[in-house]
Parts: C-alpha cells; sequence; structure tokens
C-alpha cells in the first residue's frame, strides 16, 4: 500500500551518493561462531554483496580466530562490550557500500534476497530503504509455518511505523546517503536502535518494500538470553523512544489530535505484546519475568488493559458468530 502524499515534494526526490553500487553486510557477534558461521554462509548465496564486515562485540571464545582464518570478510574487534546501536555503528563506519544492512549472528539471509532488494532500491531511488518479511525461526533458527509483518506498507509509514514496529531488523537494506542526515544508531539503549532508526529516516524520506520473505528470523523467547527476551525492559526503553519521536519536527507540526492517537495506537500494540510475553513467561515458571511485564502496563496508561480486553472480546465475538466459509470444516472454521 503506497501513501507518499504527505511528504513534501523536496523530500521524493532521487537520493545520490558517489559510491560504488553494492551492499555491505554488517554482521554483530558475540560469543556465538558458531551461529556467526551459518550467517555467514546465508550471506554468501543473499546476491549483490559487495563486502562483509563481522563486528566482534569484544568476544572472550574463539570468534576472533574463526574471524582471522575467512579471508573473504573484513574484521573489527570491539574490545570492551557495547550496545548494539554503538557496534552498529562501528560496522557502518567500517563499510564502504552505497548500501549497507544488518544481520544479527543468529539470523540468516535468504538466497538472492539482497539482489532483489538493490534492484528495488535501484528502481525507487527516493526511497531511504527497503524493507521485507521475515520467516519466524525456531529457537534452532530452522524456518517455521509463520512469518511477519501480516501487512507490509511502503511509501509514507512514519505514524504507521511509531505505533507499531513492523519491521524486522535484519530484513532493511539503507541507503547510505540517508546517515548523512539522520545520523548515526542511537547508542544509549541495549534494545529497539534499528526501530529507532527507521522511525527518523521514515520520517523525512518514503520507504520501499520487498512483499516476499528475505530473512529467517530466531525468535526470542523469555528464557533465551536474546536481547529482546526481556519484554518489560524492552517496552520501557520502547516508551522513552516515543516520547522521544514526538518531538521530531514532523510531530511537533501535526495535530495534537494525531499525536493523541499515535500514543493510543502505540500503547495498545506495546500492551498486547506484554501481556502475550508475560502468558510465554509464566508457561516457562519464570514468575518474577512475567511479573514485571505484567506490572510495565502501567507506563501505558489506566486504559489500555480495558482497551486490549475489550479489542479481543470483539474479536472472539465475530469469530464466533460470523457464518462459516463455504465448504469449510465448521469445526475448524474459528481460525487459530
Amino acid at each position: 500500500m503506497v501513501d507518499s502524499g504527505s511528504l513534501p515534494d523536496e523530500l521524493r526526490q532521487p537520493i545520490h551518493s558517489p559510491l560504488s553500487s553494492g551492499v555491505s553486510v554488517v554482521i554483530i557477534t558475540h560469543n556465538r561462531p558458531q551461529l556467526l558461521r551459518r550467517a555467514l554462509e546465508s550471506v554468501r548465496t543473499a546476491g549483490a554483496v559487495s563486502e562483509i564486515v563481522v563486528v566482534d562485540n569484544a568476544s572472550t571464545d574463539e570468534t576472533r580466530q574463526v574471524c582471522k582464518s575467512l579471508p573473504e570478510i573484513k574484521y573489527a574487534r570491539i574490545d570492551r562490550p557495547q550496545t548494539l546501536g554503538a557496534a552498529r555503528n562501528v560496522g557502518l563506519m567500517s563499510s564502504h557500500g552505497e548500501y549497507v544492512t544488518f544481520l544479527d549472528d543468529d539470523d540468516t539471509r535468504l538466497a538472492g534476497s539482497l539482489a532483489r532488494q538493490l534492484e528495488i532500491l535501484k528502481q525507487r531511488p527516493e526511497a531511504g530503504f527497503v524493507y521485507g518479511c521475515a520467516i519466524i525461526g525456531d529457537a534452532e533458527g530452522r524456518p517455521t509455518a509463520r512469518s511477519y509483518p501480516r501487512d507490509s506498507f511502503d511509501g509514507d509509514i512514519f505514524w504507521r511505523l511509531v505505533e507499531q514496529n513492523s519491521i524486522p531488523s535484519g530484513s532493511v537494506v539503507y541507503r547510505r546517503a540517508v546517515f548523512s542526515r539522520v545520523g548515526l544508531f542511537d547508542d544509549r539503549d541495549r534494545a529497539l536502535g534499528d526501530w529507532d532508526m527507521c522511525v527518523r529516516i521514515s520520517e523525512i524520506y518514503p520507504v520501499a518494500v520487498v512483499s516476499t520473505p528475505v530473512i529467517i528470523w530466531r525468535q526470542s523467547a523469555p528464557d533465551s538470553r536474546q536481547i529482546t527476551s526481556d519484554a518489560a525492559a524492552c517496552i520501557s526503553i520502547a516508551v522513552n523512544r516515543f516520547r522521544h519521536w514526538m518531538k521530531l519536527p514532523r510531530a511537533i507540526a501535526a495535530a495534537k489530535t494525531r499525536r493523541r492517537e499515535a500514543w493510543r495506537s502505540f500503547s495498545l500494540h506495546a500492551g498486547e505484546h506484554l501481556m502475550c510475553e508475560a502468558a510465554r513467561a509464566l508457561r516457562r515458571g519464570l514468575i518474577g519475568q512475567s511479573f514485571r511485564s505484567v506490572l510495565t502496563l502501567v507506563k501505558l496508561g489506566p486504559s489500555t488493559v480495558p482497551r486490549i480486553i475489550f479489542k479481543r472480546w470483539r474479536t472472539i465475538m465475530k469469530r464466533l458468530f460470523q457464518p462459516p466459509p463455504r465448504n469449510a470444516d465448521p469445526q475448524t472454521s474459528l481460525g487459530d
């Protein structure tokens, strides 16, 4: 769905860059050499790769030796652990391609995916970045039958993106030229820097999308010790980021009703995520983590939980009372 009508005319012009064409792939890793090898193998088949930069975020195992044994990669080491945003900035400054993408070491690229996305960016010279769908992987990174996001949008997606993080981070291919305008990744928080970057870019540039999957994303679990495993911490960071986004020029220029609408939608999505993750943690016996997720709901306002309950109740009632589709099995017509 394209919606670029609210972008100023000057922001629809092509973005020019003096760099040579090709995608720089930056992989951030820490103490996971086996996963790193798998990620590297996937990048080799993704197409359109001009260089691979591995940023070693202070690993203490054999990661350095593994990287040194691979002459085709550029290796950058950070001696003391840094936030993911800081590590990505090291990779960004160590790379030289006209386009750049960031891949977590536990995710994998699909064959030909970068070539498809690069072609889209060349067809859409005004776009700041292109993203795609992600196949959700299990704890071992094996693909499942699920994918996200359910709906993909391009053009002007600023408000949609403020309200919900619907872009898989490893799926994004950035046009390097945009960083000279929006700046580097925020290095203060340990999570959600990719969401913040996409919001800042989409404030002033239209966005392109590939509707097909481009990566396999290993979904976090409450006990998987990934950065996004702690839902309460991530939502707390997201709330702070939302407040910052409302200080961006485009948000300030918007009507107060639009900003309030954005907060209502943001808080609803964040609240649903917290409730889902609280239930997942409880099923795994992580009572403290589940309790922290529930407590974090307070930051979203007193009306959030009632609105979530009402929304879910309407969905359940709609599924219960709508007639089943023709030729449907009546025992399965309610869906999942």
